[in-house]
């Protein structure tokens, strides 16, 4: 063991400070990801002044399912505004901020390896809990406090990005959904003159039991593009390298932005062949999941991969340009979210099917409107990608300061 590792209950100090006052409101949980949550529990009747209290970078652990989850839930609060934890977890803080930095040491809580060890010290339960006393005598690397906050910095400043990237992310997302409801919703697409049409005298048309603007039409999702899926590839087929394979999971990843986690792959050679005789997504193809958690979507990017036959439907092929901006767009909506309940089968797993999906109708707009918000919707939609993929990047660097930390040293 290097010199610098020390032990961690040398540097905390376990608190039971209780909630008697009842001064605070918020009743706070974590989650595996290390991150504080509101509570779902049901504390109707409940003394909340047995709750532990939690004050700004003190830490909440819960010990009682490392072994079964693979992780320690742990986090430290940055709020300025003190809140509530159950009673079984645990609260500790960090005794001489100057030895030890509060941040630091949330940093080494949020390394993979720190909870692959955790897990190596759970106990016998059929949960796996964690003892406080296994917890405290875990090491970790102390550099001298200036290195400390230097490392903190650089993390914090990647974070920062990354949050920064999320605010611009959310914003152009909620511009996107405007657009299209002001457009596809509300019709007030900008008519020849630049003015909204409905409100400044367009004239619809009667269809169904809906009006639409003149020259539209109802149109079936399968009229618009071919809907598919993929070739079968059986658990036998994956390998620990070669191409990623997406499942619903890693499509949902795609849509967040996120990075995926525990990829699978398939081999080279098998990638080829596939490809060879059923093709492979293209840009701009759009990915969707079908069973399980549905509705999740990808706008295809540039980039080798292979996915999952029947959990993910393939739109490739569109019969006109920015149809699939069109069709991603409505994908993102209220309204898309209602249809696919409506659509939904299945007791134990839910799932909807190609054919089912491909017989649904969208109000399509004529060629000239299309054009117009090709040109905003690809703008943003670039932007989107463009910036989630940096998030992408930024994330795997915070994962490699990470990973760095187990050699710091002076």
């Amino acid at each position: 063991m290097k010199s610098n590792y020390k032990r961690l209950g040398d540097y905390i100090q376990e608190l039971k400070v209780r909630n008697t006052e009842q001064k605070a409101e918020q009743l706070l949980g974590i989650n595996i990801d290390k991150f504080f949550m509101p509570s779902v529990a049901n504390v109707v009747g409940t003394d909340l002044s047995v709750y532990k209290l939690v004050r700004k970078n003190q830490f909440v652990c819960n010990r009682m399912h490392v072994g079964r989850d693979y992780r320690l839930p742990i986090s430290m609060s940055k709020s300025d505004e003190e809140f509530m934890v159950s009673p079984a977890y645990d609260v500790f803080e960090v005794m001489d901020t100057e030895a030890l930095n509060p941040e630091f040491l949330m940093m080494w809580f949020s390394r993979k390896e720190f909870d692959r060890n955790a897990w190596f010290y759970t106990d016998a339960d059929v949960r796996g809990g964690l003892p406080w006393k296994s917890f405290c005598d875990m090491q970790l690397p102390i550099p001298h406090i200036t290195k400390q906050r230097e490392i903190v910095k650089e993390y914090s400043t990647i974070q920062n990005r990354i949050n920064l990237n999320n605010q611009l992310i959310q914003k152009l997302e909620e511009t996107a959904l405007a657009i299209y409801k002001q457009w596809f919703v509300e019709f007030e697409f900008p008519d020849e003159n630049g003015k909204p049409y409905k409100s400044n005298g367009g004239k619809m048309i009667e269809c169904g039991i809906v009006e639409i603007p003149k020259n539209w039409e109802q149109k079936e999702i399968a009229s618009i593009c071919d809907i598919t899926s993929s070739k079968r590839i059986f658990e036998s087929e994956y390998q620990e390298s070669g191409i990623p394979f997406y499942r619903g999971k890693e499509i949902t990843q795609k849509k967040a932005g996120d990075i995926i986690t525990d990829l699978i792959y398939i081999s080279i050679e098998r990638y080829n062949e596939l490809i060879k005789n059923y093709g492979k997504p293209s840009k701009g193809d759009i990915l969707m999941t079908a069973v399980g958690t549905i509705g999740s979507t990808y706008m295809v990017e540039d980039e080798q991969f292979y996915f999952k036959d029947g959990n993910v439907i393939w739109f490739k092929n569109f019969k006109q340009k920015g149809s699939n901006y069109f069709l991603y767009d409505f994908m993102q909506t209220e309204q898309f979210s209602n249809l696919i309940k409506e659509i939904t089968i299945g007791s134990t797993q839910s799932a909807i099917t190609i054919k089912t999906f491909g017989q649904q109708k969208l109000v399509f707009p004529e060629k000239k409107v299309l054009d117009k918000y090709l040109n905003l919707s690809s703008v943003l939609n670039d932007n989107l990608i463009f910036k989630k993929n940096e998030n992408q990047k930024l994330s795997e660097l915070k994962d490699l300061l990470l990973s760095k930390l187990a050699t710091v040293e002076n």
